[in-house]
């Protein structure tokens, strides 16, 4: 059994038997290629979710009304990357044997791949959906294959082809775009397709990841690689709820902001309030 965090997020604080769902968070920018900063981000979020309020107007539902467990911060040693995601992915094996599902708040996008490896270990048959601005398919960056920039094509050497559903991409070399055509199915800049997505994806075990900057700079500056053209606040709101709502999400993430890029705090206010969102909806 796991420990109950000292600080939580907002109403995330019944008991971990109780709980289907149980937060971790997993503050790592070790290959961050732009601006780090990401290793900040779950302290922060669980300290500013205390600016929303537990119910949804978007659902009519209320966090108070459900059991959520925050298990607190992994401590991650920045030396060493591959240490990285076998102690992520040893956590969220921990979560999983329990019979719960693994929700984490990084970090940078690398942190998705220990996630990834876990939840795979568990569901044989694992289809991944991805919201971000970036392909994330390299093989390698700078010549490390384990990179945010590649945890995508990571997590494809483990799902295999027709597995992955990308969705607002805007970002990526030519490479990463032609791989995608032939490996993937992606959807770029927009939500389009994702209905029918969810229909092929009925049924089966999903695992969802969001990388926040999916959303458009103006919404959420706060984040290391910001790129212009993304989707609004309620798009994103409106598609993660349906994911969540529809699918069996066996295991998710929410990554990549960096709240001190962003003075106003709009965008840590931004990612708690998608957070309670997907929780509601996995409720």
């Amino acid at each position: 059994m796991l420990n109950k965090n000292i600080q939580t997020f907002i109403a995330c604080d019944a008991e971990y038997e109780d709980s289907k769902i149980v937060l971790f968070g997993a503050g790592f920018d070790g290959t961050t290629s732009f601006r780090p900063g990401t290793r900040f981000a779950p302290g922060a979020i669980r300290n500013e979710s205390f600016g929303i309020e537990t119910y949804s107007p978007y659902q009519d539902k209320d966090m108070t009304d459900y059991c959520y467990f925050d298990s607190g911060d992994l401590e991650l040693p920045f030396g060493s990357t591959n240490r990285v995601i076998a102690d992520i992915a040893m956590r969220a094996d921990k979560i999983l044997s329990d019979g719960k599902i693994p929700f984490m708040i990084g970090g940078e996008h690398l942190v998705t791949l220990g996630s990834v490896m876990a939840v795979s270990e568990k569901y044989e048959e694992l289809y991944i959906v991805h919201f971000d601005a970036h392909a994330d398919l390299r093989d390698d960056y700078l010549g490390q294959k384990l990179s945010h920039a590649c945890v995508i094509r990571r997590c494809h050497d483990i799902v295999g082809d027709e597995h992955i559903f990308q969705f607002g991409i805007r970002s990526g070399e030519r490479e990463e775009f032609r791989f995608a055509d032939e490996h993937t199915s992606m959807s770029k800049f927009s939500f389009s397709g994702l209905e029918e997505c969810i229909e092929q994806l009925k049924g089966k075990n999903v695992y969802l990841t969001v990388d926040l900057d999916v959303l458009d700079p103006s919404v959420f500056p706060g984040t290391g690689t910001p790129e212009a053209g993304g989707v609004t606040f309620d798009e994103l709101r409106r598609a993660l709820t349906l994911v969540c709502e529809e699918l069996n999400i066996v295991g998710c993430d929410v990554n990549e902001l960096s709240p001190q890029y962003d003075q106003s705090g709009v965008s840590t206010a931004v990612a708690c309030k998608i957070i309670r969102e997907m929780l509601l909806a996995m409720s």
